[in-house]
């Protein structure tokens, strides 16, 4: 198990929990070294533990998802968060992608989305399904693209950004674009810059607020 993703659940719901372990179980490559109850447990555990990926709810009794999340990223910024979501909990979801969330997964998700989902994140990368992102900006269009803020970005980069918002990989964009995945990685650089933010789902989020996204 010296090479598997050692993953953290942090859900209130003990059958969200259970269920999610028994799926992993199913799968090679992957090893739950624990189990949290709240965003307190969970920033505790990962100190402890040092998990790979941590499957962290939003609304969690105490303190919540969103806390925990900000936490983990001063406390433990090499551990992968990836947003359990139920769909109703739009704004607060951006924000964690925006504080620091590689990705999101609704609790209703296949299993080979789950897979794919956590090994993106333990590689560093965002898996964001072209449906899912679709739905996330139906969502959040009506409330958010409100913010205000002008960010300057070349032509080159919002075509880079939208290829990453539908779930495109560096490499997968490279090829789309006729460019080097070295260049695409440079794009997304100066892209976190002017958008304040570190990585891929956040720069989708902080997109998506400012209404920079096409659909």
């Amino acid at each position: 198990m010296s090479d598997a993703i050692r993953l953290l659940i942090a859900d209130d719901h003990l059958i969200v929990r259970q269920g999610l372990r028994l799926i992993l179980e199913t799968e090679d490559g992957f090893e739950l070294v624990g189990e949290a109850s709240d965003g307190a447990e969970a920033v505790r555990l990962a100190g402890e533990l040092h998990p790979d990926v941590i499957l962290m709810d939003l609304r969690m009794p105490g303190v919540d998802g969103l806390t925990a999340i900000q936490q983990l990223a001063d406390k433990q910024p090499e551990a992968a968060v990836v947003i359990l979501t139920t769909f109703n909990e739009d704004e607060l979801m951006v924000r964690g992608l925006r504080a620091g969330a590689r990705g999101f997964l609704l609790k209703d998700t296949d299993r080979e989305t789950l897979f794919d989902s956590i090994r993106a994140a333990a590689r560093g990368e965002t898996l964001l399904k072209p449906d899912v992102m679709e739905r996330l900006l139906a969502h959040i269009s009506s409330g958010l693209r409100s913010q205000s803020g002008f960010v300057d970005l070349t032509e080159r980069e919002s075509q880079v950004l939208q290829a990453a918002a539908q779930g495109q990989r560096s490499k997968e964009i490279a090829i789309s674009l006729g460019i080097s995945e070295r260049t695409v990685k440079a794009h997304l650089a100066s892209i976190y810059q002017k958008l304040g933010v570190d990585s891929r789902a956040a720069a989708v989020a902080a997109a998506a607020q400012r209404g920079l996204l096409a659909g």
